[in-house]
C-alpha cells in the first residue's frame, strides 16, 4: 500500500497522470495517494508495535505466543503482494497517450453526442483557434453556418481515414483513458504528408465534404487545409 500510494503521488505531481485521467481529476488522485500512504504507515506502526509488545510479553513470562508454536508468527495473505503489480506498472511502464491506433479502432464520438445547433460566434483572430471537437460539431450539426468563410486553426494527431488517407484526430475523455473516444476530421487540400501519430497544427476553412466512419457509421466532417506544420505533442493530449 505504501509503494502504491507513493507511485500514485509520483504520477500526480508530474505530467504522467495526464496519460490516464483528465486534468481536473488531479486533486482526487493526490487525495487517494495520501490516504493510501497514511493507511500503510498506520498499518506498519500498529504491526510493529503489536510485535514489540508480544516479544516483551513472551520474554517476561517465559513462554511464546500460541501462534509461535510452529516457529512462525502471523502472516498476511500472500495475495496482498499483487499490489506490487500496479506499482511496477506506474514506475516501470510509461504508456503513451491514446493515439492513432485507438482512433482507428473506435467510432467517432459525434455519433453519440447531442449538440445545440445555436453555436456562439467563433473566437476573435485570424485564424480562429478552436478544438477539433468544436470544429467537427459546427461542421456536422450546424452544417458550417457558424464557420462561414473564417479560417480556423486545429491541433491534433494524424490518423488513417476510411479512404486510407490522413485525417486529423483527437481523443475525448469523459473521465479517464479507459473511456477515451476519438473525434475525427477528414482533410482535403494541402494534406499533411507525415506518419500517423504525428502532431500537426492545421489552418483551413470549412468543407461541405463528409464521409462515414467505417467503425460506427458516424458522419465525418472535412476541413479544407490551407497550411499546416508539425508541432510537438501538447502537455494535455486529450480534449
Amino acid at each position: 500500500m505504501l509503494l502504491l500510494g507513493g507511485a500514485v503521488l509520483r504520477a500526480s505531481f508530474t505530467d504522467m497522470y495526464l496519460r490516464y485521467v483528465k486534468e481536473g481529476l488531479r486533486p482526487f488522485l493526490i487525495a487517494a495517494g495520501v490516504l493510501l500512504v497514511a493507511a500503510a504507515v498506520m498499518t506498519l506502526w500498529y504491526d510493529l508495535r503489536h510485535r514489540g509488545h508480544d516479544g516483551a510479553h513472551g520474554h517476561d513470562h517465559g513462554h511464546d505466543t500460541p501462534n509461535d508454536d510452529d516457529g512462525h508468527g502471523h502472516h498476511e495473505p500472500r495475495v496482498g503482494w499483487l499490489l506490487i503489480l500496479p506499482v511496477l506498472g506506474l514506475l516501470l511502464v510509461a504508456p503513451p497517450a491514446l493515439g492513432a491506433f485507438s482512433a482507428d479502432q473506435s467510432g467517432s464520438i459525434l455519433a453519440s453526442t447531442q449538440q445545440d445547433s445555436d453555436f456562439r460566434p467563433l473566437p476573435e483572430g485570424d485564424p480562429a483557434k478552436i478544438t477539433v471537437l468544436e470544429y467537427a460539431s459546427r461542421a456536422v450539426f450546424d452544417e458550417g453556418k457558424s464557420l462561414g468563410d473564417r479560417r480556423v486553426q486545429l491541433t491534433g494527431f494524424i490518423a488513417t481515414g476510411p479512404d486510407g488517407k490522413p485525417m486529423l484526430a483527437r481523443i475525448i475523455l469523459s473521465c479517464c483513458a479507459a473511456d477515451g473516444r476519438p473525434i475525427k476530421v477528414g482533410l482535403s487540400g494541402d494534406v499533411p504528408a507525415v506518419a500517423t501519430d504525428t502532431w500537426v497544427e492545421v489552418v483551413g476553412t470549412y468543407s461541405p465534404q463528409t464521409a462515414k466512419d467505417p467503425v460506427n457509421d458516424a458522419t465525418l466532417p472535412y476541413l479544407e487545409v490551407g497550411s499546416w506544420k508539425q508541432v510537438p505533442a501538447p502537455k494535455q493530449q486529450y480534449e
